[in-house]
């Protein structure tokens, strides 16, 4: 085998390794908002889904957090203050967008390419959609309307009816489910 091979499989084993600690690592969050919703209440969920939605590309357990707190808190009101926090935070993929808006455009990432013109056609309807499906790749839809300079008030409009209705539905899940 060449040495160039060698890397690469040396390189594929240790992000295998990266993945399955960082899923072990992921539940423990979990299990730490079960274990203290009642201490966090509403602030809690709101700063949670904030945290989570805030990190560009790197998933993180938020949305349990909200059907957790929607077993213990009342539903309605999870949803609202999470799918506002989540909004905001996601504001740091909008701005991404501003910034890189050079750099994102050399790249040939076809998934941006089609958020674009999807954001080109009907900017308000693609945000709220993709906001409100469970959608890791919403970060692109953040990234597509900072770079086009889609109005900032709008992008936050659309992403906050959109997660809004994410978070009502997964709170009033987990209170169905207690």
């Amino acid at each position: 085998m060449e040495k160039k091979n060698i890397i690469r499989l040396e390189l594929l084993a240790l992000l295998g390794l990266i993945i399955i600690l960082a899923l072990i690592h992921i539940t423990k969050p979990i299990e730490f908002i079960r274990e203290r919703m009642d201490t966090l209440g509403y602030i809690g969920v709101f700063f949670i889904m904030f945290l989570s939605s805030a990190t560009i590309v790197i998933p993180l357990p938020g949305l349990a957090g909200v059907i957790v707190a929607g077993a213990s808190l009342n539903p309605l009101l999870v949803g609202i203050v999470g799918g506002v926090g989540s909004a905001l935070g996601e504001l740091s993929g909008y701005i991404a967008g501003c910034g890189g808006k050079v750099v994102i455009e050399k790249k040939k990432i076809r998934m941006y390419k089609t958020t674009k013109k999807w954001m080109k056609r009907n900017g308000f309807i693609t945000i709220f959609i993709a906001a409100a499906l469970p959608n890791p790749f919403f970060d692109v839809a953040g990234l597509a309307a900072g770079a086009l300079d889609y109005p900032i008030w709008e992008f936050l409009l659309a992403c906050s009816a959109g997660k809004i209705l994410k978070c009502v539905a997964l709170a009033y899940l987990g209170y169905a489910l207690v």
